[in-house]
C-alpha cells in the first residue's frame, strides 16, 4: 500500500470540518475507504463527543483496519466531571491501529499557531481573534446550541480583533454573496465583525499524511 494512499484507512471526523474533508475528497487527494462524521460542536458537550467518537470509530473498524481520527486533542474534548481523561486516551483505548491528527483543535488544523498570529497581525493588528473554520458558520445553531445573546456578549466582544474565518474555500465570500442579511445577522449576533483569511490545505494535508503513513507502519 502506498504510504500516501488512504485506500484501507476509514476517517472519523468532527462534522465542522466535513466542508474541508468533502473538499478534498471530490479533488482526488483523499481516497479514504469511507468518512464518519460525528455531530458538529460537540466540544462543549464531551459525554455526547465521546460516545458518537467510539461508535463511529467501531463502525469505521467493520470497514477497515485501519482508522484515522480528525480531532483536536487540548481543546475538543474537556472533561471537567474527569480531568485526567482525555482525547488522548480515548484514542489509545481504540486499539493500535487508531491515529489521530497532531493538532489541538480544528483551527490549528488548517493554520499553525505562528500562521494564526501573522494573520492576526496582518487583518487584525495583533488583537485578540476569535478563530473559525467554515463549519462554524455552516454548523452555526450545532456549534452555538444553547447560547442566547447574553453568552455571546460575555464571550465575542473581548476578541477585539473580530472574527477570523480560516477560509481554503472561498466558502465566506459565497456566503456573504448568497445570504448577505444571514451573515450580517451572524455577525450582529457575536457582536464583532468577521472576516475570511484566504489560506491553503497544505497544512491539512500534511497532518493527514503524517498519520497515514504512521499507520501503514513508516
Amino acid at each position: 500500500m502506498n504510504e500516501s494512499s488512504f485506500a484501507d484507512i476509514v476517517i472519523v471526523s468532527c462534522g465542522t470540518l466535513s466542508p474541508e474533508l468533502d473538499h478534498l475528497r471530490k479533488t482526488g487527494f483523499l481516497d479514504a475507504r469511507h468518512i464518519f462524521y460525528t455531530t458538529p460542536g460537540l466540544h462543549e458537550k464531551p459525554m455526547e463527543l465521546e460516545r458518537q467518537l467510539v461508535q463511529r470509530i467501531t463502525k469505521a473498524k467493520e470497514k477497515a483496519g485501519k482508522v484515522l481520527v480528525v480531532y483536536g486533542g487540548k481543546f475538543c474534548y474537556v472533561n471537567t466531571d474527569n480531568p485526567t481523561r482525555t482525547m488522548k486516551k480515548i484514542i489509545e483505548e481504540q486499539g493500535p491501529n487508531v491515529a489521530r491528527v497532531d493538532a489541538t483543535h480544528c483551527m490549528d488544523m488548517l493554520a499553525s499557531e505562528a500562521e494564526r498570529e501573522n494573520i492576526a497581525q496582518e487583518l487584525a493588528g495583533g488583537q485578540k481573534v476569535w478563530w473559525m473554520t467554515p463549519g462554524w458558520i455552516k454548523f452555526r445553531h450545532y456549534v452555538f446550541n444553547g447560547w442566547d445573546r447574553a453568552q455571546a456578549n460575555e464571550n465575542f466582544p473581548r476578541h477585539t480583533g473580530g472574527a477570523i474565518v480560516l477560509d481554503s474555500l472561498g466558502y465566506v465570500d459565497n456566503y456573504m454573496a448568497e445570504k448577505p442579511e444571514e451573515f450580517l445577522e451572524y455577525s450582529d449576533w457575536m457582536g464583532i465583525p468577521i472576516q475570511a483569511a484566504s489560506i491553503t490545505l497544505n497544512r491539512f494535508k500534511s497532518l493527514l499524511l503524517e498519520q497515514a503513513k504512521h499507520l501503514h507502519g513508516q
